[in-house]
């Protein structure tokens, strides 16, 4: 049974509450627990169970992809380098690019951090990268298996460097990779059905938790994860309000253009003002003034 006084209380705090940056998400969250990254590593290499928590080491860079569709991952585990970038919305080719720029800018910090001499006659040596990008949305209903920037971008022909993306998006109760991609498909159900409402978050950490689907993630992260969610909630609203207010404006400006050369062609503000309700009588007769100053 979820905690509804948890749930109700973040609800009413969101908006007291600093915005999160979006390194808080669920995502990020989860997986900087080194208990579920051991569980996704293991997840990929199920061959390699000598690996414990020890062996994982965070490359996690901070605000490189990350924007409100993308959140990314980094880690190392011996001679291997994984980059995870997970795209919550619509299917966009142009992650492979994204997972690329990742894993350059990635190398950059390992040699800096490694004291390792690009420009020297010594070989420098490098983790195996291994690039991820996990599909929580919806379109396109079977997403490819692989990415492949010769492939998806130059039509098969062979580059200077190419660049090979596996696509994770099976929802598999199974493992920790699949648990995630359920719960933001619970989630996204729930918010089709209840919208941005606290509903919508009650019922996505309800329905897991009887799935069994994170469960004990939820159960011991139950507020965080509340807040997490309503934070998603007061960012698409600040980005509904500046995009009506951006339409609103610029319906305004169409207005007053027009309302001008009504002026200039001799119309009565009486007939201008029904034509354009947003423009009120008092502004209109400023509005005059001007143009006729200017005629």
């Amino acid at each position: 049974m979820y905690n509804k006084s948890i749930i109700e209380g973040s609800y009413q705090m969101a908006g007291n509450a600093p915005k999160q940056k979006i390194k808080d998400s669920v995502f990020t969250d989860l997986f900087q627990d080194k208990k579920y990254l051991l569980l996704l590593y293991q997840t990929l290499h199920p061959e390699d169970s000598d690996v414990t928590e020890d062996d994982l080491q965070d490359v996690t860079l901070k605000h490189i992809l990350v924007d409100a569709d993308y959140n990314d991952l980094g880690f190392s585990v011996g001679d291997k380098l994984v980059i995870m970038v997970e795209s919550q919305s619509t299917w966009i080719p142009n992650i492979i690019i994204r997972a690329l720029m990742y894993l350059i800018q990635t190398y950059h910090d390992f040699f800096k951090r490694t004291k390792q001499n690009l420009y020297g006659s010594k070989k420098v040596t490098m983790p195996k990268p291994e690039l991820y990008v996990l599909f929580t949305g919806e379109n396109p209903k079977n997403p490819p298996d692989m990415l492949s920037l010769s492939k998806d971008f130059f039509d098969g022909e062979k580059i200077a460097i190419d660049a090979t993306v596996k696509v994770l998006y099976q929802a598999d109760e199974s493992n920790i990779i699949g648990q995630y991609i359920i719960f933001c498909k619970v989630y996204n159900e729930q918010r089709k059905k209840y919208g941005k409402t606290k509903e919508t978050i009650t019922e996505t950490i309800r329905i897991c938790k009887d799935r069994n689907v994170l469960k004990e993630y939820l159960e011991q992260k139950e507020q965080e994860v509340a807040r997490m969610l309503m934070t998603l909630f007061d960012d698409d609203q600040i980005l509904e309000a500046y995009a009506k207010d951006i339409a609103d404006n610029a319906a305004l400006q169409e207005a007053r253009r027009a309302a001008e050369i009504m002026i200039k062609d001799g119309d009565s503000l009486e007939k201008i003002a029904r034509c354009f309700p947003a423009l009120s009588m008092e502004e209109l007769k400023k509005f005059e003034v001007e143009v006729m100053q200017l005629m």
